[in-house]
């Protein structure tokens, strides 16, 4: 059995160009980068990898170590995006590995009809996320109801809860007509949208409670007005707020490895 595993980063165009501009890049644990050519126009960017490292049960338990998966994470990324600022790059998820390079040609092979489509259709490209928070506490409060001493101590309070509950609703309906407007922003300049769970508890590091976590698939030349009408969307509304990341390569609109016949830390 080989020492070595071939880790892939993501599928292109095959370039000479390009493949010499990767040789000075360094991969996943400082791994040099090259490329994989079908001889058809297709390639992998991929790197060769220790197999004692990325082998299913080796890389089960190198997951736990969140150093090294940071790292794995961090150099994965990098050169997806220095791939993608030369040309469309459809992005491949992290520790998706083969038994050697020509295993991965053979499923670069099989999924050349599908690699086409979707190359084709993010060329020109680039993802944009957009994420909404509501925080009524940065709302004006309103003005405390007049005093009725006819009310038990009991009623009062349930009269600061009701409008307590009013104030909190108004923040969400207000995070409704943000959503509303980024959604046509969406229409308006996108080519497509990808929805994601909206973060919570350890993921949720911003302010606020996170309602809508987003991503859009829009045209290079319409990015600018894309943000432009994404912040409006939040304009004037107390206790809303929106947040633009990107533009980045469009993970939110590749496949996961079951589509190329792959799998993280197991190529078959």
């Amino acid at each position: 059995m080989s020492d070595l595993m071939t880790y892939v980063y993501g599928v292109t165009r095959a370039d000479e160009a390009l493949a010499e501009r990767l040789t000075a890049l360094e991969g996943v644990v400082d791994a040099p980068v090259h490329l994989i050519s079908d001889g058809n126009g297709l390639a992998l960017v991929a790197s060769s990898v220790r197999a004692e490292d990325f082998r299913e049960e080796a890389l089960r338990r190198r997951l736990e170590d969140l150093d090294w998966l940071s790292a794995v994470a961090r150099a994965h990324h990098g050169v997806v995006e220095a791939v993608a600022a030369y040309t469309t790059v459809l992005p491949l998820r992290l520790a998706t590995v083969y038994l050697d390079d020509a295993r991965a040609r053979e499923v670069l092979d099989a999924g050349r009809e599908l690699f086409t489509d979707r190359l084709a259709r993010l060329a020109g490209h680039v993802e944009w996320g957009v994420k909404l928070y509501v925080d009524p506490s940065a709302a004006p409060e309103p003005p405390p109801a007049p005093a009725d001493a006819e009310l038990t101590p009991g009623r009062s309070y349930l009269r600061g809860r009701r409008q307590q509950q009013r104030h909190r609703d108004t923040a969400h309906q207000a995070a409704q007509r943000a959503a509303e407007g980024v959604e046509a922003a969406g229409r308006a300049f996108a080519s497509e949208r990808a929805r994601h769970r909206v973060q919570q508890g350890t993921l949720a590091e911003a302010a606020g409670e996170n309602v809508v976590n987003d991503a859009y698939l829009v045209p290079v030349e319409q990015g600018e007005a894309f943000c432009a009408e994404v912040r409006r969307a939040a304009d004037g509304l107390a206790g809303v707020r929106v947040e633009i990341t990107g533009p980045w390569a469009p993970y939110s609109f590749a496949m996961g490895p079951e589509e190329t016949g792959g799998a993280a830390g197991a190529g078959p």
